[in-house]
């Protein structure tokens, strides 16, 4: 039998799965040179080529995509065998911003007290970039404003959150006694609450003399507060200035609520990644009254 190690399957394995060298060293913490040498030495054992080369591409050649096939099923037998319901390795969570300020806290709280040895990574990024980042393998679950469909990509959805016109009690005054158009304020154009918003002023039939822009929302909240215009924000992340009377609705609330859902790559296959989808899947932010 041809000497073959665990880790050149691993390898191969990983370069399947997420489609580059690059990709794959990552994930395994090693060198993109170290995987290439492991590729070189798994071709020498099984004497056929295992990729071709398209352009700036490396592609599994047919001979390897039907040995990948073989062997998931395998790999995925041992990673169990060896795993012994002992959760253990470093999960990369990318969030938005609003799931962060709801769900994501007592989902990472329960991780560390039930996955102990799991290292957790966090970063917040907007819709896009999360996409972005778990399709080139950089994220390995994500929690996303949607609805999101992508071929790539498995996801579930953990409620929705109600939106709500809002702005300082003075410019509140103002739009309904002098007629006054505010200054709108939102997400980035790529966030799908810019696109809410666009929607909603056209129900309105309301066209703003400017759309300012911010990728934080809380700085949105911080912003209208001080009377500077009006905002479409989640009510989940307003109900404390609200409740201090800095905040108040100035036009009637749309009917409209934002989705938010979880992903993770379609053709995962890691225990501890399915583990994890299943148990954010789980998930509910509740809906603001």
């Amino acid at each position: 039998m041809n000497r073959v190690a665990l880790y050149h399957l691993e390898s191969l394995l990983w370069i399947a799965r997420l489609g580059t060298f690059h990709a794959a060293a990552d994930r395994l913490n090693i060198t993109q040179p170290t995987i290439s040498a492991r590729m070189r030495e798994l071709e020498g054992q099984l004497g056929y080529p295992l990729f071709q080369r398209e352009g700036r591409r490396m592609l599994l050649t047919p001979r390897a995509r039907q040995l990948v096939q073989d062997c998931e099923p395998i790999w995925a037998q041992l990673e169990r065998a060896f795993d012994k319901g002992q959760r253990s390795g470093s999960v990369r969570i990318g969030t938005g911003e609003i799931a962060a300020a709801t769900c994501l806290p007592g989902f990472l709280a329960g991780l560390e007290r039930d996955w102990p040895g799991v290292t957790l990574d966090v970063s917040i990024e907007l819709t896009a970039h999360l996409i972005e980042h778990l399709l080139s393998a950089a994220s390995d679950l994500v929690f996303l404003a949607g609805p999101v469909a992508a071929p790539g990509l498995k996801v579930a959805s953990i409620g929705t959150v109600r939106l709500v016109w809002l702005g300082h009690p003075e410019t509140a005054r103002r739009i309904a006694q002098d007629g006054w158009e505010p200054p709108v304020w939102s997400l980035p154009r790529h966030s799908p609450l810019y696109g809410l918003m666009l929607e909603m002023l056209a129900e309105r039939k309301i066209d703003p003399t400017v759309i300012h822009r911010c990728n934080n929302v809380r700085a949105l909240i911080e912003t209208v507060a001080a009377g500077q215009g009006v905002a479409l924000l989640p009510a989940l992340m307003a109900a404390e200035a609200m409740a201090r009377g800095n905040l108040v609705e100035v036009w009637p609330a749309p009917k409209g609520s934002i989705l938010f859902q979880v992903a993770m790559r379609a053709g995962e296959s890691d225990p501890l990644i399915l583990d994890l989808f299943e148990r954010a899947r789980s998930l509910h932010i509740a809906e603001s009254a």
